[in-house]
Formats: C-alpha cells, sequence, structure tokens
C-alpha cells in the first residue's frame, strides 16, 4: 500500500476505527521497551550478582569496616583489595541472596592491594576474568558492590583511560592501572568493573575525591597472575637486588673499546645495607 493511499485511509477513518485499530496493536513487553544499552547492563547484572559478595570487617581494635568482593573460583575463593582485610579481626560475606558466612584470609599482596580470602558455601557461581590487554578505551564500563553498605549497587560508564599509574599503600608503584567513569564510593573497593559481556576487567580500588567520574581499577590480568600465587602460596614472592641506580649514557670510547652492543648503562648510585648487592660485595 503506498503511503499516500495509507494517508487518504487514516484521514477518512472515524475516531471509533481509529481507536479499533489501535486496540489491535499488541501490548510492547517491557523487556522490548528496553534500548540495547540497557538491555546490556540489565544481562551484565544478571549474569554476575549473584557473584559479587559484601565483606563486613572488624578490625583489631574493634572498629567495623567493609568493602566488596567477587567469587573467582565454585569452591568459595573470593578476590577483593588488600587494605579491605588487611588487619581485619574478624571477616564476615553476604551473599546476594542474604546468606552470610564467616571467611578467613587466603593470603594478601599490599604492593597491588589484592588480597584472596575464602568461604566455604554451597551453590557458589564465580565470574571468568577478561584478558585486561583487549580493553579499549570508551568501552562500557560496569561496576557492581556495595558502597556505604547498600549491597548490590549498579554504576555504569566507560573507560576512560589505560596505563595509568598508582601507589599502593604499601608505596610500591601499580602499573597497568585502568580508569574509569563509572561511579564508585568507599565500600565499592574489591569489587569488579565488567565488560559487556559480563567478564571481569578489573578490581574497584580507589577514587580521587572530591574529583567526580575519576575513579580506578586493578587490571585483571594483574589480578590473575597475584590471585594465583596467593591461593597456592598465601603470598607473592619478589626478588631484590638491593642497589640504587639511574640510566647514563656511555661514552662512545668506552662503547668502542670494550665492543658493547649498547650505549647506555645503568650507575649505581647507592647499595643498600644487607642486601644481596652488599652481601656479594
Amino acid at each position: 500500500m503506498s503511503s499516500s493511499v495509507f494517508n487518504e485511509i487514516a484521514i477518512d477513518a472515524t475516531g471509533e476505527e481509529f481507536q479499533n485499530f489501535t486496540a489491535r496493536i499488541p501490548p510492547l513487553a517491557d523487556g522490548q521497551l528496553l534500548d540495547s544499552y540497557s538491555q546490556t547492563i540489565a544481562g551484565v547484572v544478571n549474569r554476575v550478582a549473584p557473584s559479587v559478595v559484601n565483606i563486613r570487617v572488624t578490625s583489631a581494635n574493634g572498629r567495623p569496616g567493609g568493602g566488596s568482593g567477587f567469587f573467582i573460583a565454585g569452591d568459595g575463593f573470593i578476590l577483593t583489595n588488600s587494605h579491605v582485610v588487611t588487619g581485619a579481626r574478624d571477616l564476615e560475606v553476604t551473599l546476594h541472596d542474604a546468606r552470610s558466612y564467616p571467611a578467613t584470609i587466603v593470603g594478601t599482596d599490599p604492593e597491588t592491594d589484592l588480597a584472596v580470602i575464602r568461604i566455604d558455601a554451597p551453590g557458589i557461581q564465580h565470574v571468568r576474568l577478561a584478558d585486561s590487554s583487549t580493553i579499549r578505551v570508551g568501552q562500557i564500563a560496569v561496576a557492581v558492590g556495595s558502597p556505604y553498605g547498600f549491597q548490590q549497587t549498579v554504576t555504569a560508564g566507560i573507560v576512560s583511560a589505560l596505563g595509568r599509574s598508582m601507589r599502593s599503600e604499601s608505596g610500591r608503584l601499580m602499573d597497568e592501572i585502568i580508569q574509569t567513569d563509572a561511579a564508585l564510593n568507599p565500600g565499592n573497593s574489591g569489587g569488579p568493573l565488567l565488560n559487556s559481556a559480563g567478564e571481569v576487567i578489573g578490581v574497584n580500588t580507589a577514587v580521587i575525591l572530591p574529583a567526580q567520574g575519576i575513579c580506578f581499577a586493578i587490571s585483571s590480568n594483574t589480578a590473575k597472575f597475584v590471585a594465583g600465587w596467593l591461593i597456592k602460596e598465601g603470598r607473592i614472592r619478589r626478588s631484590s637486588i638491593g642497589v640504587a641506580g639511574q640510566n647514563i649514557p656511555l661514552h662512545p670510547r668506552v662503547t668502542r673499546f670494550h665492543k658493547l652492543p649498547v650505549n647506555r648503562g645503568v650507575l649505581i648510585v647507592e647499595i643498600e645495607p644487607g642486601s644481596p648487592a652488599a652481601i656479594a660485595g
């Protein structure tokens, strides 16, 4: 039917006929009213919400605290931030269905602000860790956690930047930090940052206050490495030489005389007492 014929029919139709016509159109279901972005966010939450937990902490001096975490294995291992559980006297984990269980610390790594704790509970659903090297700036980022104790709170945004650096509480510089504008608040620490497929791309760890929309997450590739060793040994082994130095250019005569393949070197400016370098002389 041509548009002109349709227009003539529409003009000639009485109000009653038009109402009868529209009454025959079936109403849209709620799911059909969601746009693609909303459907994506809702799908991520449906897949991941059962894996996200609220962690309640009682410190050694009796002070309450808390954060978020998520299951990374079906046998009760939960990944969270080190600063959430370090110094805890008691840990209690609350699941999405309001079940609560005591937790024990498997291992912590303050240098990357990551920790693994464990509970003994049936029916656990764990997440999948994505390859964070494939993340692109501008892609959807969804955060799930318990800001200020409000469990299963969802915020969404994008990946704002990649390759950021920040210092952990131990002072060590952490690399490959993800910046996002998905809103984070105290209590989101340790919760997952997710892509549109519901895979974890980062572990939410910090915000800059009072700035808005500048939040940070530890990349999932770092989390995979650290969590694996924490589960295996309870700690991360790191080597140290015990020297401080700086890059300097080598004199061309030195390079030619020693037939060196490079023209730069490291100048040792300090040796830490008692370090392997000092012991080796």
